[in-house]
Formats: C-alpha cells, structure tokens, sequence
C-alpha cells in the first residue's frame, strides 16, 4: 500500500465533491470543474492521484504511440486517469480496449473533458469513466495523444500529475498536492458542521433556527 492509501484515502473517501469545493474556496485554491459526471451511475465516487494526459488535433505530426498506453503503463492502482479533449465532443478519447487495460491494472477510474466511447464494453469492464458525454467517432485521424503526465488544463482547472481527482455525482474536484493536508482538515470541519445541521433537521428542529445557530450562511468565510 502507498503513502497516499495509508495517510489519506479513507479521510478522501468519507467526504463529497462539495465539501472539497467549499474547502478549496476559504482557501483561496481553484479546483472545481463542472460538466464532468460519472456515465456508469454505480460508480458515485473515485478518489486517487492524478495520471495526466493531454490530446491535439490531428495532422501532419503523427501519433506515436496507441492514446492512453502510456499512461495507463505509467499508472499505480488506484491512480485516476485525467485527459484533457479540450471539451470536445465530436470525438472520443477514450474506448473499451483502454478500459479494460487500466481495469486490470486496478486504475480507479478515467475522467475526460470530452468524450468516451464503448460506454458498454466499459460497463461490463467494471470500469468507472467520467466525461462531458459519450461519442460514436473514433479518436482515429481526428486526435492524437500530445503528452503523458505533464502539466494539463482540465474543465478550466491545473492538473499536475500526484495531484489529487475526486470524482462522485456531482462532479469532478482536483485538490493540488501541496494542499492536501490543510484541504481536508477543513473540509473535514465543513463535513461535521453540515452532518450536525442535518441531524437536528431531521430531529424535527426548526431550519431556520438551525440556520441561525450554525451560521450556515456565512461557512466559507471562516
């Protein structure tokens, strides 16, 4: 088991998309996308190191290499796969034979900003992607692979590789390595305030005096 498993998996897991948000806002960090969700619905959830990838057009350069291998060739188990299509949504970049290859390599999952295609090979894989939407075209003379783990733009977002991907229903958020510690201690806060918030609703407590009591307004100034 690596470092990222040991120190921080759990803490990520136990939390959603939207308390990393709000975490990453007092902060003063970007790491929000949106348009970005699961297209298998089982899979709610991936957390995991960032695998980095970033596609171009097509043309006069041509592709060396297979899109993908290299990336899932460099991957960890429990790694996640971030390719950047620039949101495009005429082609694929992603397919059934690549599911499959990171499935067995134990990848947690691939999130694309653009699109996928063989969404049922990557259903009977087990495999969980998330992308703007699903697409028929091959990737095949409309886009090669530029880069493998180098620096990326994801949904308005830097993502370098061993940042860290959390995706679930709502969406996908990239916390920067260097801000892992002090983003989940207060999401973590921002977590037990709205459970303590929930429990009292649903204890038959008044929202507003609820509201008021925890100052839920005023949350992601502190």
């Amino acid at each position: 088991m690596n470092y990222f498993d040991t120190v921080y998996r759990a803490r990520f897991e136990a939390l959603s998309s939207t308390n990393i948000s709000d975490a990453l806002d007092i902060l003063g960090l970007r790491g929000a996308t949106c348009g970005i969700r699961p297209l298998i619905p089982k899979w709610n959830k991936i957390v995991g190191p960032a695998v980095t990838m970033r596609m171009t057009a097509a043309g006069e350069t041509p592709q060396k290499t297979h899109l993908g291998m290299n990336a899932i060739a460099s991957a960890k188990a429990g790694d996640v796969i971030v390719i950047d299509n620039g949101g495009r949504m005429d082609t694929s970049c992603w397919g059934g034979v690549l599911a499959n290859g990171a499935r067995a390599k134990g990848i947690s999952g691939t999130v694309i900003d653009g699109c996928c295609r063989d969404l049922d090979d990557c259903i009977e894989a087990d495999y969980a992607v998330y992308a703007r939407g699903t697409v028929v075209q091959t990737a095949r003379g409309r886009v090669i692979e530029e880069s493998t783990n180098q620096i990326i733009q994801f949904g308005g977002v830097q993502v370098r590789p061993g940042d860290i991907v959390i995706g679930d229903s709502s969406g996908i958020v990239i916390v920067p390595k260097e801000h892992v510690d002090e983003v989940l201690e207060k999401a973590e806060q921002l977590w037990r305030k709205e459970e303590d918030m929930v429990a009292e609703i649903r204890a038959g407590e008044d929202i507003l005096s609820v509201d008021a009591k925890y100052n839920y307004n005023k949350m992601l100034r502190t």
